[in-house]
């Protein structure tokens, strides 16, 4: 299968898209980062639905972990995801 500028989707990768795929990243408590991964992911992966958004609060309450099942499309996708989650300065990490 090939995307729109002709490169197979599943280059450098051992997935098989279209698939269920978790997208999780970590930020203090108490900021926006909730809102912030939503924001970032709907924009690259619209269709998900508020069911797909769990959230975790670190055992100290310090950190917040956010994730995000979506269904994937590409490579492309999750690493425009990645790369905008990461340069965030509220999402501490992004995995």
């Amino acid at each position: 299968m090939s995307d729109s500028d002709g490169q197979s989707n599943n280059d450098e990768t051992l997935l098989e898209f279209p698939c269920r795929f978790p997208i999780k990243a970590m930020g203090r408590a108490g900021t926006r980062v909730e809102a912030v991964v939503v924001d970032i992911v709907r924009r690259h992966a619209p269709g998900f639905h508020a069911e797909a958004i769990t959230t975790r609060a670190s055992s100290g309450g310090k950190w917040l972990a956010v994730t995000i099942i979506i269904d994937a499309t590409s490579k492309r996708q999750l690493d425009a995801i990645y790369r905008e989650l990461t340069a965030h300065e509220l999402v501490v990490y992004a995995l």
